[in-house]
């Protein structure tokens, strides 16, 4: 598949200079910090050297002492408290987060997350009327609640109280809990408005901490489940996520060793050597969220919060089964649905796909209508049924407001949601051929034709001799990579394959670069082999690509993984 090449925007040669000058680096680094917005000696340092004194004060955020006060009052009443979550990694890590502080301080504490099919998204009077028939008067929500204005009211006539701690956007009527801790509120003015469910939930628990004069420390061993949420839920890394992700992560590499339930996802995953944001991502959050598309979502929370590894190794071991599972219906259903696109002239050439069978499982739609993307880039919907109506989710293409085209059918609609790159739905099946219709035509006459081509952002150009082990060191230095700071991605112009190419596995190129007659390196371009006739012949070609350390056995090399090339005949 074609991709266009976009180069990011460079700064002022001068500033570039200067932060070169006072950093003692090259150029083409100082540009990159540049385009992350780090164009001083000091923001350098703070980008460089994170610091958890500069975490913001979790009392700047709006109801925080509201909240600290109820739980407080909870405590000294010996209350039973209620922590609830969404089944996804952000909520299961924010109420494995929560419950394991708040049981140090009471006996009087249990979790529930709600069944994904049976009671949805988000809090459900289900779990309202559960709390209040087992004699909760205080529910936690975490990662969800912000939307939940009726079910926060109900529970309050039923005499139990909200504490909401959530990031997504709220709607106009906020409810009317004891506290709504969410820096997205219009009328919050805490300084970072990025944090994941968790990371509200643990801003809470350090509030906690700051008032109730507990050291910070007890706060701070949470931040291995706040990684995770961080990793998962593909919030920004920048500013205070990136210092919660980078103390995370070295809490998870530490030398007193993961949490047991995280070792035995790591060692379930084939995970060797330390962990980074990508290998959370890829390693434990399929497997976290798979209990919940795929059974139980409290298996997730049982096992990050087992305290032996034996007990964590028990419930990591069905997850594990949950996720082949997952991954068995994601690979089938993918198959059907791109066989569904291929014999359809019209799906064939849309501008957008809407795939319909009842018989596919709620669980992994979502992951298939990504994958449908991969082969037919544009914005893509995989709908199944349930409970006797059609429910889908959708997904979409860089620039493109998927969330905008589902509202122009919010007419032929039961309900609908989300944001611009990913949406769900409900709707009435016999509506779905007049759905997508419209969403189609609605798709046809707003996206852009570069919409429809997958971009590969740049950050400059190099010189395969530009790439020394100090380069990589200061690139490596610049983790964790994530959203708002992305692994850089650099093009060579004009380099040739010094006739080491092979085809390895079913589509990958494995190759030996240089340019200019000089400076071989290593290389790698996972399902690029269709370029493998135009390099062998020795045309010059360009490629994009990022720097990675490959270690084999035990001798560490350099080498790049190839995003993407050019040949120059093309």
């Amino acid at each position: 598949m074609e991709k266009r090449w976009v180069y990011n925007e460079e700064a002022l040669p001068e500033v570039i200079s200067e932060l070169a000058d006072s950093l003692k680096i090259s150029t083409t680094l100082a540009s990159i910090l540049c385009q992350r917005d780090i164009c001083t000696f000091e923001e350098a340092k703070a980008f460089f050297r994170p610091c958890l004194s500069s975490l913001h004060d979790p009392f700047l955020m709006k109801d925080m002492d509201l909240a600290v006060n109820r739980i407080n009052k909870a405590l000294h009443n010996s209350e039973k408290i209620l922590v609830y979550g969404d089944y996804d990694v952000d909520g299961t890590t924010s109420v494995a987060l929560m419950y394991s502080f708040l049981r140090t301080h009471t006996q009087h504490v249990e979790f529930y997350i709600p069944d994904r099919y049976k009671e949805g998204y988000g809090v459900s009077q289900q779990g309202v009327e559960w709390a209040a028939e087992n004699g909760f008067t205080l529910i936690i929500s975490l990662d969800c609640g912000i939307k939940s204005a009726d079910k926060v009211a109900f529970a309050s006539s039923l005499g139990v109280d909200f504490i909401i701690c959530d990031h997504h956007l709220p709607d106009e009527d906020i409810p009317q809990a004891v506290a709504v801790l969410d820096p997205k509120r219009p009328d919050c003015l805490y300084p970072f408005k990025e944090l994941s469910g968790c990371g509200v939930g643990f801003k809470l628990i350090q509030a906690f901490c700051y008032q109730n004069n507990i050291e910070q420390e007890e706060a701070f061993k949470l931040l291995d489940l706040v990684v995770v949420s961080i990793s998962a839920d593909i919030v920004p890394i920048v500013g205070e996520n990136r210092v919660l992700a980078h103390y995370g992560l070295k809490q998870i590499n530490g030398t007193d060793g993961m949490r047991p339930g995280l070792e035995a996802l790591k060692e379930l995953a084939d995970i060797t050597g330390p962990m980074d944001v990508t290998s959370v991502v890829f390693g434990f959050a399929p497997r976290i969220n798979a209990a919940g598309r795929m059974g139980d979502a409290k298996r997730s929370v049982r096992m990050l919060l087992a305290e032996t590894k034996e007990e964590a190794y028990q419930v990591a071991d069905i997850i594990n089964e949950s996720n082949k599972e997952r991954r068995s219906k994601d690979s089938n259903i993918t198959k059907e649905a791109l066989q569904m696109i291929e014999e359809d002239d019209f799906l064939r050439t849309a501008n957008s796909t809407v795939l319909y069978k009842d018989s596919w499982h709620k669980g992994v739609i979502g992951i298939v209508a990504s994958r449908c993307i991969e082969k037919y880039y544009r914005p893509t919907i995989i709908l199944t049924q349930s409970n006797g109506k059609a429910s889908g989710s959708a997904r979409s293409v860089h620039g493109f407001n998927v969330h905008n085209a589902i509202e122009s059918c919010s007419d032929l609609l039961d309900q609908f949601g989300g944001h611009m790159y990913a949406a769900g739905l409900t709707l009435p099946v016999e509506n779905i051929p007049a759905f997508r219709e419209r969403f189609e035509a609605f798709v046809s006459d707003t996206i852009t034709e570069e919409q429809k081509i997958p971009q590969i952002e740049i950050d400059g150009k190099l010189k395969l001799n530009q790439i020394t082990r100090n380069f990589y060191n200061i690139v490596h230095q610049m983790e964790p990579f994530g959203p708002g700071n992305m692994r850089p991605v650099f093009v060579s112009e004009c380099v040739y394959d010094t006739g080491a190419v092979r085809v390895v596995g079913s589509s990958h190129l494995k190759l030996t670069l240089t340019q200019d007659g000089y400076h071989a390196i290593d290389a790698i371009g996972f399902g690029l082999s269709d370029y493998y006739d135009a390099i062998s012949k020795g045309i010059p070609f360009d490629v994009c690509y990022t720097i990675e350390e490959n270690i084999f056995r035990g001798v560490s090399t350099l080498q790049l993984r190839i995003k993407d090339i050019r040949t120059q005949t093309r």
